[in-house]
């Protein structure tokens, strides 16, 4: 149980839609991981202190809202401050193709768009997040 993978699945700002974000944490959660779902509505410094108080090696942001150009950047800030610049962060959701490598410069280390097979997502999560 020590060795298990800690992901914190987050909604960040006003998006409402939460589905997809609940049927990642199942699936993520099916395949050994320990997940925690923080809910809709977070800000990034929630964000940031919920992977500090759980002690997360990743954390996975689910963005449909059109504002993934100004939370994320803000959620990977958030975690710096709190000295979490080791923490893993990927996000999915409906992010144009173009916005995606300003979102990697800006610490993102993965985007997962609407088709993408759960198997590929926890694939990509055991290759690039240290436990």
């Amino acid at each position: 149980m020590a060795n298990k993978i800690r992901i914190l699945i987050a909604k960040a700002g006003l998006d409402g839609h939460d589905r997809g974000a609940k049927i990642i944490t199942r699936a993520l959660r099916d395949a050994g991981f320990e997940v925690i779902y923080t809910g809709l509505h977070q800000t990034p410094e929630m964000i940031a202190e919920a992977a500090l108080q759980e002690d997360v090696d990743a954390i996975g942001v689910s963005l449909l809202s059109g504002a993934h150009n100004f939370l994320f950047p803000e959620i990977i800030k958030s975690l710096n401050e709190k000295g979490l610049n080791d923490v893993v962060v990927f996000g999915g959701g409906i992010i144009p193709d173009e916005d995606i490598p300003n979102l990697k410069k800006a610490g993102v280390k993965e985007i997962f768009g609407p088709g993408t097979s759960t198997t590929e997502m926890i694939d990509w999560i055991n290759a690039n997040t240290k436990k």
